[in-house]
Protein backbone atom coordinates (compact mmCIF):
# COMPACT_ATOMS: atom_id res chain seq x y z
CA UNK A 1 0.00 0.00 0.00
CA UNK A 2 1.46 3.39 -0.79
CA UNK A 3 0.20 6.01 1.38
CA UNK A 4 0.39 8.84 -1.20
CA UNK A 5 -2.17 12.20 -0.42
CA UNK A 6 -3.93 13.77 -3.65
CA UNK A 7 -1.67 16.78 -3.86
CA UNK A 8 1.69 14.51 -3.78
CA UNK A 9 0.14 12.76 -6.50
CA UNK A 10 -0.07 16.02 -8.77
CA UNK A 11 3.11 16.96 -8.03
CA UNK A 12 4.35 13.64 -8.66
CA UNK A 13 2.60 13.46 -11.72
CA UNK A 14 3.89 16.79 -13.20
CA UNK A 15 7.02 15.50 -12.38
CA UNK A 16 6.96 12.52 -14.77
CA UNK A 17 5.51 14.58 -17.58
CA UNK A 18 8.73 17.03 -17.07
CA UNK A 19 11.09 14.33 -16.91
CA UNK A 20 9.24 12.33 -20.05
CA UNK A 21 9.95 15.80 -21.94
CA UNK A 22 13.65 16.06 -20.88
CA UNK A 23 14.17 12.28 -21.83
CA UNK A 24 12.34 12.68 -25.28
CA UNK A 25 15.00 16.11 -26.00
CA UNK A 26 18.21 14.27 -24.58
CA UNK A 27 17.24 11.27 -27.09
CA UNK A 28 16.55 13.41 -29.80
CA UNK A 29 19.57 15.41 -29.05
CA UNK A 30 21.93 12.07 -29.05
CA UNK A 31 20.17 10.71 -32.16
CA UNK A 32 21.72 13.92 -33.93
CA UNK A 33 25.17 13.70 -32.26
CA UNK A 34 25.18 9.93 -33.36
CA UNK A 35 24.65 10.81 -36.55
CA UNK A 36 27.00 13.63 -36.68
CA UNK A 37 29.79 11.49 -34.90
CA UNK A 38 29.00 8.72 -37.66
CA UNK A 39 29.65 11.45 -40.28
CA UNK A 40 32.61 12.34 -39.01
CA UNK A 41 34.12 8.89 -38.65
CA UNK A 42 33.10 7.88 -42.43
CA UNK A 43 34.78 11.61 -43.69
CA UNK A 44 38.42 10.75 -41.96
CA UNK A 45 38.49 7.04 -41.52
CA UNK A 46 40.78 5.44 -44.42
CA UNK A 47 38.81 2.73 -46.81
CA UNK A 48 39.62 -0.31 -45.32
CA UNK A 49 40.39 0.37 -41.70
CA UNK A 50 38.12 0.65 -38.81
CA UNK A 51 37.13 2.82 -36.13
CA UNK A 52 36.90 1.80 -32.24
CA UNK A 53 35.41 4.21 -29.66
CA UNK A 54 36.34 3.60 -26.19
CA UNK A 55 33.38 2.77 -23.97
CA UNK A 56 32.76 5.65 -21.93
CA UNK A 57 32.72 5.36 -18.48
CA UNK A 58 30.65 6.15 -15.56
CA UNK A 59 31.26 8.80 -13.26
CA UNK A 60 32.49 7.97 -10.15
CA UNK A 61 30.45 8.03 -7.35
CA UNK A 62 32.99 8.93 -4.29
CA UNK A 63 32.98 12.17 -3.02
CA UNK A 64 35.95 14.85 -3.42
CA UNK A 65 38.49 14.51 -0.81
CA UNK A 66 37.70 18.21 0.91
CA UNK A 67 39.67 16.86 3.98
CA UNK A 68 38.11 17.70 7.59
CA UNK A 69 35.13 19.57 8.57
CA UNK A 70 36.46 22.52 9.86
CA UNK A 71 35.88 22.16 14.13
CA UNK A 72 33.25 24.96 13.72
CA UNK A 73 30.96 23.02 11.73
CA UNK A 74 31.53 19.80 13.79
CA UNK A 75 31.02 21.11 16.60
CA UNK A 76 27.73 23.09 15.48
CA UNK A 77 26.60 19.62 13.71
CA UNK A 78 27.08 17.14 16.81
CA UNK A 79 24.10 15.85 18.51
CA UNK A 80 23.24 17.00 21.93
CA UNK A 81 21.76 13.99 24.63
CA UNK A 82 18.19 15.49 23.35
CA UNK A 83 18.84 15.04 19.94
CA UNK A 84 20.28 11.58 20.73
CA UNK A 85 17.33 10.54 22.63
CA UNK A 86 14.27 11.61 19.93
CA UNK A 87 16.50 10.16 17.50
CA UNK A 88 16.05 6.63 19.01
CA UNK A 89 12.85 7.35 19.66
CA UNK A 90 11.79 7.94 16.41
CA UNK A 91 13.66 5.47 15.02
CA UNK A 92 12.48 2.95 17.24
CA UNK A 93 8.91 4.02 16.51
CA UNK A 94 9.58 4.04 12.42
CA UNK A 95 6.54 6.47 11.84
CA UNK A 96 7.21 8.91 9.40
CA UNK A 97 7.05 12.39 11.05
CA UNK A 98 5.03 15.53 9.79
CA UNK A 99 5.54 18.01 12.29
CA UNK A 100 6.77 18.52 15.45
CA UNK A 101 4.76 19.55 18.75
CA UNK A 102 2.66 22.73 18.92
CA UNK A 103 3.74 24.00 22.37
CA UNK A 104 6.98 25.81 20.97
CA UNK A 105 7.74 28.91 19.00
CA UNK A 106 10.14 27.26 16.24
CA UNK A 107 9.38 25.32 12.97
CA UNK A 108 11.78 23.85 10.32
CA UNK A 109 11.76 25.55 6.99
CA UNK A 110 12.86 22.62 4.38
CA UNK A 111 14.20 22.42 0.84
CA UNK A 112 14.34 19.51 -1.48
CA UNK A 113 16.19 18.32 -4.67
CA UNK A 114 19.69 20.21 -4.19
CA UNK A 115 22.65 21.64 -4.23
CA UNK A 116 21.95 23.57 -7.64
CA UNK A 117 22.07 26.72 -9.26
CA UNK A 118 19.93 28.42 -6.81
CA UNK A 119 21.78 26.86 -3.44
CA UNK A 120 23.63 30.06 -3.17
CA UNK A 121 20.75 32.43 -2.82
CA UNK A 122 19.09 30.22 -0.52
CA UNK A 123 22.17 29.68 1.88
CA UNK A 124 22.72 33.68 1.72
CA UNK A 125 19.38 34.88 2.33
CA UNK A 126 18.93 31.60 5.58
CA UNK A 127 22.70 33.52 6.76
CA UNK A 128 21.35 36.99 6.37
CA UNK A 129 18.22 36.06 8.52
CA UNK A 130 20.19 34.04 10.91
CA UNK A 131 17.67 31.44 10.28
CA UNK A 132 18.67 27.86 9.84
CA UNK A 133 16.96 25.33 7.55
CA UNK A 134 17.09 21.50 6.48
CA UNK A 135 18.29 20.43 2.89
CA UNK A 136 17.25 17.14 1.92
CA UNK A 137 19.89 16.48 -1.13
CA UNK A 138 19.78 14.25 -3.79
CA UNK A 139 22.88 11.72 -4.72
CA UNK A 140 23.42 12.62 -8.55
CA UNK A 141 23.18 16.67 -7.10
CA UNK A 142 25.87 16.38 -5.10
CA UNK A 143 27.80 14.51 -7.91
CA UNK A 144 27.14 17.45 -10.38
CA UNK A 145 27.83 20.55 -7.61
CA UNK A 146 31.03 19.25 -5.77
CA UNK A 147 31.53 21.07 -2.61
CA UNK A 148 28.34 22.40 -1.65
CA UNK A 149 27.26 20.77 0.30
CA UNK A 150 29.79 22.35 2.86
CA UNK A 151 28.34 25.40 1.70
CA UNK A 152 25.02 23.90 3.09
CA UNK A 153 26.28 23.17 6.48
CA UNK A 154 26.57 26.85 7.13
CA UNK A 155 23.08 27.17 7.89
CA UNK A 156 21.27 23.94 7.41
CA UNK A 157 21.35 20.21 8.38
CA UNK A 158 21.48 18.04 5.48
CA UNK A 159 18.86 15.13 4.89
CA UNK A 160 18.83 12.01 2.29
CA UNK A 161 16.71 12.66 -0.65
CA UNK A 162 17.53 9.24 -2.28
CA UNK A 163 20.50 9.16 -5.27
CA UNK A 164 18.24 9.46 -8.41
CA UNK A 165 14.97 10.83 -6.80
CA UNK A 166 12.55 8.57 -8.38
CA UNK A 167 9.20 6.78 -7.09
CA UNK A 168 10.30 4.67 -4.13
CA UNK A 169 6.98 2.55 -4.35
CA UNK A 170 7.69 1.52 -7.55
CA UNK A 171 11.12 0.00 -7.07
CA UNK A 172 11.93 -3.54 -6.10
CA UNK A 173 13.07 -3.58 -2.19
CA UNK A 174 16.89 -3.72 -3.56
CA UNK A 175 16.71 -0.69 -5.46
CA UNK A 176 14.59 1.18 -2.36
CA UNK A 177 17.87 0.42 -0.20
CA UNK A 178 20.40 0.87 -3.07
CA UNK A 179 18.54 4.94 -3.70
CA UNK A 180 18.66 5.75 -0.27
CA UNK A 181 21.84 3.96 1.60
CA UNK A 182 24.20 5.21 -1.51
CA UNK A 183 23.12 8.92 -1.10
CA UNK A 184 23.43 8.52 2.53
CA UNK A 185 27.07 7.32 2.16
CA UNK A 186 27.96 10.09 -0.26
CA UNK A 187 26.75 12.60 2.19
CA UNK A 188 28.38 11.39 4.82
CA UNK A 189 31.76 11.08 2.88
CA UNK A 190 31.32 14.57 1.72
CA UNK A 191 30.61 16.26 5.19
CA UNK A 192 32.08 13.51 8.09
CA UNK A 193 28.82 14.32 9.81
CA UNK A 194 26.31 10.95 10.42
CA UNK A 195 22.77 11.45 8.23
CA UNK A 196 19.54 10.45 10.22
CA UNK A 197 17.00 12.35 8.18
CA UNK A 198 15.10 10.77 5.21
CA UNK A 199 12.58 12.24 2.55
CA UNK A 200 11.05 10.38 0.05
CA UNK A 201 10.73 11.91 -3.45
CA UNK A 202 7.36 13.30 -4.01
CA UNK A 203 7.00 12.29 -0.18
CA UNK A 204 5.77 8.59 -2.01
CA UNK A 205 5.97 5.83 0.81
CA UNK A 206 4.98 2.50 1.30
CA UNK A 207 5.65 -0.36 4.18
CA UNK A 208 8.89 -0.72 2.10
CA UNK A 209 10.17 2.14 2.30
CA UNK A 210 9.25 2.48 5.71
CA UNK A 211 10.89 -0.58 7.11
CA UNK A 212 14.02 0.29 4.90
CA UNK A 213 13.96 4.02 6.37
CA UNK A 214 14.31 1.82 9.63
CA UNK A 215 16.03 -0.53 9.44
CA UNK A 216 19.38 2.24 7.70
CA UNK A 217 18.61 3.52 11.60
CA UNK A 218 17.09 7.07 9.99
CA UNK A 219 13.97 9.13 10.35
CA UNK A 220 11.08 9.49 7.41
CA UNK A 221 10.58 13.40 7.34
CA UNK A 222 7.92 14.57 5.63
CA UNK A 223 5.86 18.06 6.04
CA UNK A 224 2.61 19.44 7.25
CA UNK A 225 2.67 22.36 5.20
CA UNK A 226 3.42 22.30 1.26
CA UNK A 227 4.63 25.64 -0.51
CA UNK A 228 3.08 24.15 -4.02
CA UNK A 229 6.66 25.62 -5.62
CA UNK A 230 6.86 22.08 -7.29
CA UNK A 231 3.23 22.79 -8.49
CA UNK A 232 4.17 25.70 -10.26
CA UNK A 233 2.94 28.42 -7.60
CA UNK A 234 4.69 31.82 -7.76
CA UNK A 235 6.16 33.20 -5.48
CA UNK A 236 2.63 35.09 -4.03
CA UNK A 237 1.15 31.76 -3.77
CA UNK A 238 4.40 30.12 -2.31
CA UNK A 239 4.01 33.38 0.24
CA UNK A 240 -0.09 31.96 0.62
CA UNK A 241 0.56 28.44 0.78
CA UNK A 242 3.45 28.88 4.19
CA UNK A 243 1.68 31.92 6.00
CA UNK A 244 -1.49 29.92 6.58
CA UNK A 245 0.24 26.80 7.89
CA UNK A 246 3.20 28.57 9.49
CA UNK A 247 2.00 28.06 13.63
CA UNK A 248 4.46 26.36 15.69
CA UNK A 249 5.98 22.51 14.86
CA UNK A 250 5.30 23.33 11.62
CA UNK A 251 7.43 21.42 8.85
CA UNK A 252 7.39 23.60 5.51
CA UNK A 253 8.57 21.70 2.57
CA UNK A 254 10.31 24.17 -0.19
CA UNK A 255 12.55 23.28 -3.13
CA UNK A 256 15.77 25.00 -3.07
CA UNK A 257 16.04 25.02 -7.02
CA UNK A 258 13.69 27.32 -8.45
CA UNK A 259 13.59 30.95 -7.99
CA UNK A 260 10.13 31.49 -7.48
CA UNK A 261 10.99 30.14 -4.01
CA UNK A 262 14.17 32.28 -3.39
CA UNK A 263 12.04 35.16 -4.15
CA UNK A 264 9.32 34.78 -1.66
CA UNK A 265 12.34 33.41 1.16
CA UNK A 266 12.27 37.32 0.96
CA UNK A 267 9.13 37.51 2.57
CA UNK A 268 8.82 34.57 4.17
CA UNK A 269 11.88 35.19 6.20
CA UNK A 270 10.82 38.35 7.93
CA UNK A 271 6.89 36.98 8.39
CA UNK A 272 8.39 34.64 10.69
CA UNK A 273 10.15 37.09 12.85
CA UNK A 274 6.75 39.51 12.92
CA UNK A 275 5.03 35.92 14.24
CA UNK A 276 7.62 35.23 16.77
CA UNK A 277 8.76 32.38 15.17
CA UNK A 278 12.03 31.10 14.57
CA UNK A 279 13.35 28.34 12.04
CA UNK A 280 15.52 25.12 12.94
CA UNK A 281 16.67 21.87 11.87
CA UNK A 282 14.32 19.31 11.86
CA UNK A 283 16.62 17.42 14.31
CA UNK A 284 16.23 20.68 16.94
CA UNK A 285 12.48 20.96 16.15
CA UNK A 286 12.15 17.25 17.14
CA UNK A 287 14.17 17.79 20.03
CA UNK A 288 13.13 20.83 21.73
CA UNK A 289 8.99 20.39 20.74
CA UNK A 290 8.66 16.62 19.74
CA UNK A 291 5.52 15.37 18.55
CA UNK A 292 3.65 12.75 20.57
CA UNK A 293 3.14 9.12 19.95
CA UNK A 294 -0.48 9.92 18.61
CA UNK A 295 0.34 13.20 16.77
CA UNK A 296 2.98 10.15 14.81
CA UNK A 297 0.24 7.77 14.61
CA UNK A 298 -2.33 9.99 13.13
CA UNK A 299 0.05 10.98 10.42
CA UNK A 300 -0.42 14.48 8.69
CA UNK A 301 -3.97 14.94 10.38
CA UNK A 302 -1.67 14.94 13.60
CA UNK A 303 -0.23 18.48 13.02
CA UNK A 304 -4.02 19.70 12.53
CA UNK A 305 -5.82 21.55 10.03
CA UNK A 306 -4.49 21.56 6.01
CA UNK A 307 -5.70 24.84 4.12
CA UNK A 308 -5.88 24.35 0.67
CA UNK A 309 -3.01 25.19 -2.09
CA UNK A 310 -2.65 28.32 -3.78
CA UNK A 311 -1.22 27.12 -7.32
CA UNK A 312 -0.96 30.07 -9.37
CA UNK A 313 1.77 30.99 -12.19
CA UNK A 314 2.73 34.33 -12.98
Amino acid sequence: MSYLPDHYAARRTRERDRRRRARARRRIAAAGLVVAAALAVALVTPIGTTSRTPSPQRAPAAATALGPLPARLTAAHALDAREERVVRRLIALGLPVYCGGHHGREVALTFDDGPGVYTHYAVRKLAAAHERATFFVVGKSIVAWPGWLRRELRVAVLGDHTWHHLDLDALAPAQVYDEIESARALIERDTRLPVFLFRPPYGAHDAVVDATVRRLDMIDVLWSVDSADSLGANYAGIIHNVAVGLRPGAIIEMHENRGQTIRALTTLLPLLHRRHLRSVSVLQLLADDPPTTAQLRAGEPGCGRTASLAQGVE
